[in-house]
């Protein structure tokens, strides 16, 4: 295959991942009255998740 082919298929992963990751089932999962450490459950899982995503996209555009 072709490099920019199997770029473009993780990317196209890596959406399908973010979508998975911030959809209803998921998130009504983490939409809970508890804290870690003084931060809401929801709103920690939203953040890692989007950390996440951040890395593996940095991960797969500057792979050589």
């Amino acid at each position: 295959m072709i490099k920019s082919n199997v770029k473009g298929q993780r990317l196209a992963a890596l959406f399908l991942l973010g979508n998975a990751l911030f959809n209803y089932p998921l998130l009504a999962l983490f939409n809970r009255h508890a804290t870690v450490a003084g931060i809401p459950l929801l709103y920690l899982y939203v953040f890692a998740a989007w950390a996440l995503l951040v890395v593996l996209l940095a991960f797969v555009v500057e792979k050589k």
